[in-house]
């Protein structure tokens, strides 16, 4: 029995909009009204979530709060959904779906597209990702799965989320912690950078709860995982002469915007610079500037 070899897809990093057609562009369904073309309502009850949906953890209040509005005035935005089976799987919206069903809904507005099961990844890591609805550890495993089960490279995910390679593969690393670890990220008790200071530090468990314990920031965990390490294991680490928070700030940006940050510091100031490779990025950043919504 021959293995079959995966290829990778084409086309990828062409972004949400080119992902899905004309679902991007779809007008919101405003309450009382008829529903846009393209656009039907189905029973609450024939939908069904994604099993490999990235985002995994959903704020119990948020939902609350979501399926208030959503009482009041109905489910705006609608849910993308693919045939499956009898029914339909949630391609982008579970949460909307979740907060629909507290609402009481009997129906929700859907867009049907007949995706293929990488499409479908590829749409829900980018509109959640979009919406910063995912916590580093979810980013990070989606990405394992494209790469794992579809073929994916690490360039072509930076292309398709309009973030760096580096960021990618910072991000895979956190999947090498230890699951109590990548809990405390997953239940918001330690940021991602936290958990990149962490990675390759002796009993990283053991300096998780430390940090959560003391409430230590960023850059007070970098240098309690490199107090943590031999001695020699500090010197390989160490930031080659440059300043130890001017460093950690670097990380730190890197890790907000997925981007290549580098930062040159004086006596009369300095210059900050970061590094684009496409125009999609320079979009993301533009937008993540000026405040616009992504």
């Amino acid at each position: 029995m021959t293995e079959t070899v995966r290829k990778p897809r084409p086309g990828l990093g062409r972004g949400l909009s080119a992902l899905m057609g004309d679902v991007a562009r779809e007008a919101p369904v405003e309450p009382g009204a008829a529903a846009p073309a393209g656009v039907k309502l189905l029973p609450v009850g024939a939908l069904t979530p994604h099993p490999g949906q990235p985002r995994r953890h959903f704020d119990e209040a948020a939902l609350d709060e979501l399926a208030e509005s959503i009482a009041a005035r109905g489910l705006i935005q609608p849910i993308v959904v693919r045939p499956h089976g009898r029914g339909y799987q949630i391609v982008a919206g579970e949460r909307r779906w979740r907060a629909a069903q507290r609402a009481r809904l009997h129906e929700v507005p859907v867009i049907v597209r007949d995706f293929d099961d990488a499409q479908t990844m590829e749409i829900a890591l980018v509109e959640n990702i979009q919406r910063q609805d995912l916590n580093a550890i979810e980013e990070a495993a989606a990405y394992s799965r494209l790469i794992d089960d579809y073929g994916h490279s690490q360039e072509a995910l930076g292309r398709l989320v309009h973030k760096s390679r580096s960021h990618i593969a910072n991000l895979l690393r956190l999947l090498d912690l230890p699951p109590a670890v990548q809990a405390h990220v997953v239940a918001g008790a330690l940021q991602m950078g936290h958990a990149r200071a962490l990675i390759g530090a002796p009993d990283p468990e053991a300096l998780a709860a430390q940090v959560i314990a003391k409430g230590l920031s960023v850059r007070e965990t970098e240098r309690l995982a490199r107090a943590a390490k031999p001695d020699r294991a500090r010197d390989r680490a160490g930031t080659g002469g440059r300043d130890t928070d001017i460093a950690a700030l670097e990380t730190q940006l890197a890790d907000l915007l997925g981007l290549t940050v580098r930062i040159s510091h004086g006596a009369k100031g300095g210059s900050l610079t970061l590094n684009y490779s496409t125009l999609d990025q320079l979009d993301m950043l533009c937008q993540r500037l000026s405040g616009e919504a992504l």
